[in-house]
């Protein structure tokens, strides 16, 4: 009877942590001393929080766009096509 091949995968393994697996949520998190206190951030100014507040309000509107043309295309469809 012939000895089976040990496992390669311990020869290869040299203890480096390729990722992390220290994730928010795990039962094991344990935050590191720089993640648990974040630097204060300055706050916006006004104008920043305008510009922000536009910005999201344009992407917003864009999606809410699409979705109504798409909606009306599709309607459009069905009338003249689908249903003929």
């Amino acid at each position: 009877m012939a000895r089976r091949k040990r496992d390669s995968f311990a020869e290869q393994d040299d203890g480096r942590t390729i990722v992390s697996m220290n994730a928010e949520g795990m039962p094991w998190y344990t935050p590191k001393r720089e993640e648990a206190n974040p630097s204060p951030q300055e706050p916006m100014t006004r104008r920043e929080l305008m510009f922000f507040t536009w910005g999201a309000l344009k992407a917003a509107l864009l999606v809410v766009g699409v979705l109504c043309v798409g909606l009306v295309l599709f309607v459009l469809f069905c009338q003249f096509v689908w249903f003929k």
